[in-house]
């Protein structure tokens, strides 16, 4: 059996400097970890208090970064890449997806909505918010699409049943996407009184779905945290 792994993660602290501050990329690479089962150290970084850890292990970088077998690793794509290629099976569960389309789901959601919350503008609201929920909608239709093996299974069936965007099991895509689609819910229910459609019944039962798993939600950054950081750029209208 292979030697057991020394990892740390270094994320971004929260305002309180300890606990776990908000940043998509940080809870993408948590979210990986905790999938794959494996043992890690977790370390939050101040950034309020220049802290010597950066400047000692990771000069010039912003957390996320990585410490594997005293080796340290700080562009976020290519640690995802690592950690999928070196955290493998049969000891690991692998999480790349079976379909690439399902990496692309829901990519431009978050762009669309750093611009309708950041616009103080009550003129240009309307159109903007129907970019936003275009976006959406184009991840909703994706997740009530059935994918080839739902389709090998049943031919007939109309509407996908998965739980999340390439089937049954959390995957990458999940933790690129999921991140950022918690923000968007956080802040535009704040800012907009704005809550994602019931109507959009895929991104409705893929949200609920996402909500029960501990994975997810043991580490999420809280909603005070969220709002605290796009306290300066997301702009309530004007009326």
């Amino acid at each position: 059996m292979a030697a057991v792994p020394e990892i740390e993660l270094f994320i971004k602290a929260s305002d309180d400097g300890e606990s776990v501050g908000n940043c998509p990329f940080c809870h993408r690479l948590f979210m990986i970890l905790f999938l794959k089962g494996v043992n890690f150290t977790l370390t939050t970084v101040d950034m309020k208090r220049a802290p010597e850890v950066l400047k000692d292990l990771a000069p010039g970088s912003q957390p996320p970064f990585l410490i594997y077998n005293k080796e340290v690793h700080t562009d976020n794509n290519k640690i995802e890449e690592f950690l999928e290629a070196t955290l493998a099976p049969p000891q690991y569960p692998k999480l790349g997806c079976r379909y690439k389309e399902s990496n692309g789901a829901g990519d431009d959601i978050f762009h669309k909505f750093s611009a309708y919350i950041k616009n103080p503008n009550p003129g240009l609201n309307e159109m903007l918010e129907k970019k936003f929920l275009k976006s959406l909608v184009k991840l909703d239709q994706y997740l009530l699409t059935p994918l080839p093996y739902e389709l090998d299974q049943n031919p007939n069936l109309s509407e996908s049943k998965r739980k999340f965007l390439d089937g049954d099991s959390l995957t990458l895509a999940d933790c690129n996407l999921l991140p950022k689609l918690h923000i968007v819910k956080v802040v535009c229910k704040k800012y907009r009184d704005f809550e994602i459609p019931a109507a959009l019944q895929g991104l409705t039962r893929y949200l609920a779905e996402v909500y029960k798993q501990s994975e997810f939600r043991n580490t999420c950054p809280k909603d005070s945290e969220i709002l605290l950081a796009y306290h300066s750029v997301a702009k309530f209208l004007k009326r």
